[in-house]
């Protein structure tokens, strides 16, 4: 995004040419006997430049007469443009202008001008940016000391107000010192890249490696030109680059016996970053901003916000799904990095992955990922998991999704990866209201709740295929697990059980966690006596409870049935809240748990039908019907006695006429 202004000093010992300088670039020529110092000049923005220049450029004509009035200028600056034109007023460079500089606490780049060179200076061609063919820096033996001594000092450019020669090339110096500053990229005094701009490239190296085989083709490196500066690239331009990189890993080089380019693969990770270092060492370093911009990545190295968190308005009893474009982009990740096809993320693969982002999503490893969706006999992710893995991030923390989907190179915006669902309605039938049927969501929350060692650990690890498990050890953090379930009709939806551990209590208590779930699983461990008592407790206390439609689950069906010790048994309580009777189930039991996840997921698509104290519907038509039968019969029998009335006066009054 463009800056709003950016504001340059131009200042220099008197006679060297400033105001020439600034007359020379607004006039577009020469204008001798100009006054001390011009006024300020704002030149707004050439819309066929970058997007990323300023809106408007401030020129500050500064003059020595006044000291005070100079300081006050440089601190309100943002780049310094640095004139001097012959021996004596270079040596004052040193001396005096950067010593100055410094004791006023300045921290601005500096593009350090040498006016008055009235005869042209062939330039040289550029490779693989974003710039015209020409460069506006010239190494001169004046110029290397400076520049190895002030890091200040951002580059140096030989020009003439009278020829008008480099003088708009200093002026955009001066803007992409701001646009596009070398410091955050290079490091001057050692020759190296920073190590955020590695990290950086690194990424942009991993997602352009689209087969994954660790070298950037030709291909590969045309896309990344389209992408970052909207050209192709020529096979010329192509050679010039491998060429280069060949003769920096020769014998004799810095990088020698290390690989930048293997012939008929392309250029390693090595010889991208060398790459970008040739960049900033010559000036170029608005090619490596040009590429990181594409990839989103702001001023500070890190990746802009509104980028990773776009805005997605929601309403209050609204759910954040993934929309087909995201499991789709999901699925084509998954495939690329299993490159052993044995359908399944090991750890290996899944660190590829994840090189490219900050790492496992903190909501994952809160979860116990991979542990807490479908894996193979190997441990490792399939894909039916790590698409159920991402709907429930997604259900949960949207933020998290969007931002990592940018991550792994999602390229449209974030947002077109969500589906936002409609509000939940809510009814009312016999002064009870309840949550009307839903038909636009695919994932759904489950809370399971019940007594400690009542089967509900057991259960998430049934839900995810998993053997079950005599080992016992109470639960602390919360467990999640996610699958997917196919119901009736061959439609596919996600389920998430979520045991809520030690934050029960919280949650229960907490209305807009509430909201979050759509439907209640309460179990209790049928051969335990004292299991049930706990449930009726719990809805005795929290009677709020009784506005989310719920399911009881008897665990543990497997083993004698006990008589529970409670004032009432569980037949009993659900008829009393005109529920279904308990259903009786097993880890041990793989269809009646199949029977018990699919029953979940009908309650969160029905609600009705398992809401506490709400008379079934089924009634109320019943008992319309029969007032409308009622009527009819009414209706019906009303007819037939006027019908009836009539017919009799018409054969009175013809036996009257008849006599």
């Amino acid at each position: 995004m463009a800056k709003e202004r950016i504001r340059v000093v131009v200042c220099g010992d008197t006679g060297v040419g400033k105001s020439s300088l600034i007359a020379s670039l607004v006039k577009d020529q020469f204008i001798p006997n100009l006054q001390d110092a011009l006024p300020t000049v704002t030149i707004p923005r050439d819309f066929s430049a970058s997007p990323y220049s300023p809106q408007n450029t401030i020129l500050v004509d500064s003059t020595n007469a006044n000291p005070a009035s100079l300081q006050k200028e440089l601190k309100n600056a943002d780049v310094i443009w640095l004139v001097y034109d012959g021996h004596e007023s270079y040596e004052r460079i040193s001396l005096y202008w950067m010593m100055m500089f410094r004791s006023l606490g300045l921290n601005l780049p500096v593009i350090l001008c040498r006016n008055k060179c009235d005869e042209r200076i062939p330039l040289s061609s550029g490779y693989l940016n974003g710039e015209e063919e020409g460069d506006t820096t010239v190494e001169d033996e004046e110029f290397i000391p400076i520049l190895k001594a002030f890091k200040e000092v951002e580059t140096c450019i030989k020009c003439s107000a009278k020829t008008n020669l480099n003088v708009s090339q200093a002026f955009y110096l001066c803007q992409r010192a701001i646009t596009h500053p070398l410091a955050p990229l290079f490091d001057a005094r050692v020759g190296e890249l920073k190590p955020l701009v590695v990290l950086a490239l690194k990424r942009v190296f991993i997602l352009c490696d689209k087969d994954q085989d660790g070298f950037l083709n030709n291909d590969e490196i045309s896309a990344l030109q389209k992408k970052c500066f909207g050209k192709t690239m020529d096979t010329n331009e192509l050679k010039f680059i491998h060429t280069t990189l060949e003769n920096i890993s020769a014998p004799t080089q810095k990088y020698a016996r290390r690989t930048l380019y293997v012939d008929g693969k392309g250029i390693t990770k090595l010889g991208f970053l060398v790459l970008n270092k040739l960049y900033a060492e010559n000036g170029r370093h608005e090619t490596t901003w040009g590429i990181l911009r594409a990839f989103h990545y702001t001023d500070s190295l890190s990746i802009s916000d509104k980028v990773l968190h776009p805005k997605v308005d929601t309403a209050d009893s609204s759910s954040i799904e993934l929309s087909p474009v995201g499991y789709r982009f999901l699925v084509d990740v998954f495939l690329t990095f299993d490159k052993d096809n044995d359908g399944g993320l090991n750890a290996e693969e899944l660190d590829d992955l994840f090189k490219c982002t900050p790492g496992l999503p903190k909501l994952w490893s809160e979860t116990s990922f991979p542990y807490s969706t479908v894996i193979n006999n190997q441990g490792f992710i399939t894909l039916q998991g790590w698409l159920a893995q991402w709907s429930m991030t997604t259900f949960i923390d949207y933020k998290t999704t969007t931002e990592y989907l940018v991550y792994l190179g999602f390229e449209k915006d974030a947002k077109l990866a969500l589906h936002v669902t409609r509000a939940r309605r809510k009814r009312r039938r016999n002064g009870i209201f309840y949550r009307a049927p839903v038909n636009d969501r695919q994932v759904f929350n489950c809370y399971v709740i019940g007594k400690p060692h009542s089967g509900k650990t057991s259960l998430l690890q049934s839900f995810l295929g998993r053997r079950f498990s005599e080992s016992y050890s109470p639960t602390i953090r919360p467990k999640i697990a996610v699958n997917s379930l196919e119901l009736k009709g061959g439609k596919q939806y996600y389920l998430i059980l979520q045991e809520l551990g030690e934050q029960e209590p919280a949650i229960l208590e907490n209305h807009n966690k509430l909201k979050e779930c759509d439907v209640l699983c309460l179990t209790y461990d049928s051969s335990d006596p004292e299991s049930f008592s706990c449930l009726v407790d719990l809805i005795h206390k929290y009677p709020h409870l009784k506005r989310l439609p719920m399911v009881f689950i008897a665990l543990k069906a497997d083993l004698d049935k006990q008589q529970q010790r409670c004032h009432i048994q569980p037949d009993d309580f659900t008829e009393e809240l005109l529920l279904e009777h308990p259903l009786h189930t097993s880890c041990i039991w793989p269809s009646s748990l199949n029977e018990l996840f699919i029953k979940l997921t009908e309650v969160a698509l029905e609600p009705a039908k398992n809401t506490p104290d709400l008379q079934p519907e089924i009634v109320q038509k019943d008992t319309t019907v029969f007032w409308q039968a009622a009527v009819v019969a009414g209706s019906v029998l009303g007819f037939a006695s006027i019908f009836t009335f009539t017919l009799s006066k018409i054969i009175r009054s013809l036996s009257n006429s008849s006599a």
